[in-house]
């Protein structure tokens, strides 16, 4: 593969996040700073403004660890998926990317990192009238008394067999485990890790079984 650098010896690199697929930041390359990335597994980009190596997490310790890296069909961009720790953005921001220039109200993807930041931005800036900024204010044993409340009506709902009560049920359940990670200051990150270690980990014990 030739990878095609523009005439300042750089290649657009978009930044990932490996779990949510959400598109982190943008930055630029050039061939040694993608040489060091693919050999140290974690991004260093070219910066523009400074002319220099800039291995990203060097001063906030925000370091971006690299899963795989693409080209695109023209080979004059890549794509670099990455397990970060930390913010991407230097506001502090997880993206880059949250100046909105354009959103149709029509049409609102769901996620559960979405979620997450409406939960989270509910408990640092209560709202009157808010059920969210309620379950805050009343703390640790409200909130846990509702996850429980909610576990209890997801088995009653499936041990009913309706479907449809289940799927009412889990998703207030969903929402109430959020509410108490984000108490507890626990990142979606943080759960995505744990459970991919589970996975590594059960991989790992059935290619045992198997030899």
């Amino acid at each position: 593969m030739a990878l095609q650098f523009d005439a300042n010896g750089l290649i657009p690199a978009i930044v990932q996040d490996h779990y949510s697929g959400q598109v982190l930041m943008l930055a630029y390359m050039n061939a040694e700073s993608l040489a060091i990335s693919i050999a140290e597994k974690r991004t260093c980009f070219w910066s523009r403004s400074r002319g220099k190596l800039w291995r990203k997490g060097e001063e906030s310790g925000n370091v971006q660890h690299i899963v795989s890296i693409k080209a695109d069909c023209d080979e004059d961009a890549l794509l670099v998926q990455v397990i970060k720790e930390g913010a991407a953005c230097h506001t502090g921001a997880e993206s880059c990317f949250f100046n909105p220039v354009y959103l149709d109200d029509a049409v609102q993807q769901f996620t559960y990192q979405g979620l997450y930041d409406l939960l989270l931005g509910r408990k640092n800036q209560p709202q009157e009238g808010s059920y969210t900024s309620y379950l805050f204010d009343k703390g640790l044993d409200k909130i846990l008394k509702k996850v429980g409340e909610e576990a209890t009506e997801v088995i009653i709902a499936a041990k009913a067999e309706d479907k449809a009560e289940t799927i009412y049920e889990v998703a207030d359940l969903c929402y109430h485990v959020m509410v108490l990670l984000v108490h507890y200051g626990i990142t979606l990150d943080e759960v995505t890790a744990e459970l991919s270690r589970r996975h590594i980990i059960d991989h790992k014990v059935k290619q045992e079984r198997m030899q």
